[in-house]
């Protein structure tokens, strides 16, 4: 999650109430920081995940377990706003966390699912 708050504070900054004069600047440094810093780790951590689905279904083993709802909202995050391409396995992982009845269950409830600053589901 770091990466990933990480990288919304830094898409928001040039967007805040920042004088005219120094926006050039902070959008120049929040786009620099990005590229170097926030993009680089979250393509190592989207990664992880990936080979990890590789490995077995689900995070923590071959049946679904809280590993897995703890992780459904990173990966959810990461494939709205990361930038980052999600492998076969990571959209499988999403595919199959939105066809479990409890989700389903839980959006009929609770309304849409958005991500801030990302895609509705």
């Amino acid at each position: 999650m770091p990466p990933l708050l990480l990288k919304l504070i830094f898409q928001m900054l040039p967007q805040g109430p920042v004088p005219a004069l120094l926006r050039p600047l902070v959008r120049r440094i929040a786009t620099g920081v990005q590229g170097r810093y926030i993009d680089p780790q979250l393509a190592v951590h989207v990664g992880f995940w990936e080979a990890e689905l590789a490995a077995r279904a689900w995070f923590a083993g071959d049946e679904f377990s809280a590993a897995d709802i703890q992780m459904s909202f990173p990966v959810e995050v990461a494939a709205a706003r990361a930038g980052v391409s999600m492998g076969a396995k990571l959209q499988g992982f999403l595919a199959r966390i939105h066809a479990r009845p409890a989700y389903q269950r839980a959006l009929s409830t609770g309304g849409e699912f958005t991500v801030l600053g990302g895609l509705k589901k």
